[in-house]
Parts: structure tokens; sequence; C-alpha cells
């Protein structure tokens, strides 16, 4: 990803979603020749010259000071994971340590996977970079759609989600799903450019998926949270479940996700079955004992060399 057209094209699309009535400015009216907010508008909530912020948004960020990142994006009223993102891809790239190394292999200590096992009627899985899906319990895997059916290189959740037949039918609001994920491979794009196995995710996806190329031209960021999800599930039909994520200590790159049905709901009790479905079905995998993460590799779009992937115990948006 090349971070001067990044941050030109950011600032861009954060501004004009911006209306002057949203951040307390007169609107005389009339048409403006420009969607949102003028970039000297901008640059007045901002406490900046016009001169200076023109140049930020051509995509120059060498040397702009935090203070004036902060300013800019409080201006431009941006979530905690879009502020994130500016202040990554502003910085030059010759300042990141280790450019063009290969990213580390993405491990799952054996201890997590116990962990999934041990989380009987609760489906839950881990995502690494890139959205890769690295390890998973059963009922998680039935309830996203059977990642554990897919080939190694093609385990993961936004190839999954704009590429996999079904997907859109498991997925109630499937638009919003992929909202969720196209924000959240953004900002692994801002945390780490260089990645080239991302790169080659998104340069598939763009190819292959219409939809995916309109939303990544829409240049959202968006950061993994809780909230609910609602399905229609091909085995016990419709589910309406929570979803909450634990990033495990030590690895901030891995993020376990979690989702549950309230007590005594129809999703419980569909939960339930779907868990004993899996338990006497012919579900694909659903046999296959736990397995510890070094003997797969993990995926994007190809394998990585000496990952460690992840499996979890078989059968195996997002949440946000």
């Amino acid at each position: 990803m090349d971070q001067r057209t990044e941050l030109s094209e950011f600032l861009r699309s954060r501004r004009a979603r911006l209306r002057p009535a949203d951040v307390g400015l007169p609107d005389y009216g009339g048409r403006r020749r420009v969607p949102g907010l003028r970039r000297e508008e901008l640059a007045q909530l901002a406490g900046v010259s016009t001169a200076y912020y023109v140049r930020l948004e051509q995509g120059n960020g060498d040397n702009v000071s935090t203070a004036v990142l902060e300013a800019i994006a409080r201006a431009l009223r941006l979530e905690p994971a879009e502020r994130e993102h500016l202040l990554r891809i502003t910085r030059p790239v010759r300042s990141r340590p280790g450019r063009g190394r290969p990213a580390r292999a993405q491990q799952v200590r054996p201890e997590l996977t116990q962990l999934l096992d041990a989380m009987d009627g609760v489906p839950a899985y881990i995502l690494g970079r890139r959205l890769d899906v690295l390890a998973w319990n059963r009922l998680g895997n039935a309830v996203i759609g059977d990642v554990a059916a897919l080939p190694p290189e093609r385990r993961n959740l936004a190839w999954h989600v704009f590429l996999e037949p079904g997907t859109r039918d498991l997925y109630l609001d499937w638009e919003g799903k992929a909202v969720d994920l196209v924000g959240m491979l953004r900002l692994d794009a801002g945390r780490d450019p260089d990645d080239p196995r991302l790169t080659s995710l998104i340069g598939e996806l763009s190819v292959k998926s219409e939809d995916f190329r309109r939303l990544w031209a829409a240049h959202n960021v968006l950061d993994k949270g809780h909230g609910v999800k609602e399905l229609c599930h091909p085995v016990v039909g419709r589910l309406t479940l929570r979803y909450e994520t634990f990033r495990p200590a030590g690895d901030p790159d891995q993020v376990l996700v979690a989702y549950h049905a309230e007590p005594a709901s129809p999703s419980a009790e569909s939960l339930r079955l779907l868990a004993s479905w899996i338990a006497t079905g012919p579900s694909s995998g659903s046999a296959a004992p736990a397995r510890r993460p070094e003997q797969e590799t993990g995926s994007g779009a190809r394998p990585e060399s000496g990952s460690g992937s992840g499996s979890g115990s078989g059968a195996s948006s997002t949440g946000r």
C-alpha cells in the first residue's frame, strides 16, 4: 500500500462525509462545489493554515507533529481506529524498522487451542493478521460456515465472506458484515503496509469481487469490537448472537471471538441443537481431534513459510 496515496485518499474521504452543521459551522446554503467540508473549513477547525493542511491532504506527511495530527483527527471526528490509522499512515515508510522482511509466522499457543475446546456450547475462533482464521472450536466453525473444509491457504474470513458461495445466505445483514471486514483489513494495511500476503489478498478480492472494490474505495477503518450478528443457519435456522472479542496476552495481532445467545432464548436452544448435531452428524471435520497450531499453515492468500496455523478442534462479522 502506497502511504502517500492512502493518506491523501483517507483524509479526502473523511472530510467528504462531514457537513458544516456536523462541526458547528454555519452553512449558508447554496450548492457546494465539493462534498462535505471545504479544506479551509477543516484547517480552521484543526487550527492549522490552509496551505499546511492542503500539503498533508496531498500525501505529504513528512515531519508533521503528533499534536497536529491529533487536532486534525478531532476536527474530522475520527473514531479511535481511524485515529490510529491516520497516525500510522502519516509516518514515513523509512522510519519503519525491518521494512521488507517477511512477517513472523502466526502461531496460536496450545493453551489457547485447549481453551477453545473447553468452551463447550460457545462458538469461538481466533483471527490473526489479515483476518486469517487461525483456530476454532467445532461450534465456532459450524456457526461461521465451515472454514475447516477449506484448504489452509483459504482459511481467511474476508476471502470466505466475499468469495465462498453460500455466505451471502448465512448473514442476514451481509452488507454490514462485509463493511466490517473491509474496515478491519484497511486497519491491518495501515499497520503493516509492506505485508506481501495482505497485498496479494487485497488484490485477489479486488479482482474477483465488485462488492469488495466498492467497499475498499470508501476508506472506512474499523477495529474488531462487540455487537450482535443475525444469521440464517442452514441447519438450525435463524440465530441472533452477541459477540465479544479478546486479545490474548503476548500477541496483539490475534483476537479471540466468542459468540453467545441470550439465555432461554430461541437462539440459545438453536445453539444447543447445533452442538448436538455436530456431535452426532456428518459435518465436515467434526470428528477431527484438536491439533496443535503448528501442524498447519494459517492462510491469507498463500501459505506463509514456517507459519503455524490454527485449527481448533474440527468443525470449526464478524463480528466487528
